[in-house]
């Protein structure tokens, strides 16, 4: 069984292990670590996943994903390099922290740097990914493999990171902020805005739905 160690259990961390427990089969034994003694006890409680420091947490982890805040990235990567098991897939969706910072100090193992967005919370989001310069093709795929437990997954050169940062990263909250606007026009209109949200969810639903046709 894949061992799985998320270190961080914030809003991404909880949807990636949701995911891994709906999608995949069987389900992998993921051990998180996350400084917030009660978010910890919360994620123990309703996912059922271990609570480790981190170290502990990487070894004998066949995968591990940072899904920390980019300023904490040197201080955990610090912490956790001797422990990383050799060969092992370790997933980075920390923004702006390139794969070459991260193979500096684990060099023995496939790094991979990934951007979810939030619909990734109902397993419809969109991941670009992108292989370090020592990231062997399997661990390419398996790192696909895991991601796509939480929407789709698109590969692409490392330099265009910032971009999917822009394109599906941040284009969630451009269409939140379009509803709220239709749905305020609406209600102006005269609507109710139970009628002037559901006006408004379905016909943005549809037409997603129709440009996918």
């Amino acid at each position: 069984m894949t061992r799985i160690a998320v270190l961080g259990g914030g809003v991404m961390g909880e949807a990636l292990i949701v995911g891994f427990q709906r999608q995949l089969s069987p389900p992998p034994t993921v051990v998180v670590a996350e400084k917030r003694p009660e978010r910890a006890a919360e994620l123990v409680e309703r996912l059922g996943v271990l609570v480790e420091e981190p170290s502990a947490a990487c070894a004998g982890s066949d995968v591990v994903i940072l899904v920390v805040k980019p300023q904490d990235i040197r201080g955990l990567v610090a912490d956790i390099a001797s422990s990383v098991e050799p060969g092992s897939l370790v997933i980075s969706i920390a923004a702006g922290i390139t794969t070459e910072l991260l193979e500096s100090s684990m060099p023995f193992a496939n790094v991979v740097r990934a951007m979810p967005n939030t619909p990734a919370k109902i397993e419809s989001g969109v991941t670009g990914i992108s292989a370090g310069a020592r990231c062997n093709p399997e661990s390419l795929d398996q790192a696909r493999d895991l991601l796509s437990s939480v929407g789709v997954v698109v590969e692409v050169p490392e330099a265009l990171q910032d971009a999917v940062t822009a394109v599906s990263g941040s284009g969630p909250a451009y269409l939140f902020y379009l509803a709220e606007a239709m749905i305020d026009a609406a209600c102006e209109l005269g609507m109710s805005p139970d009628t002037a949200r559901a006006s408004v969810v379905h016909t943005l639903l549809g037409a997603a739905r129709l440009l996918e046709a």
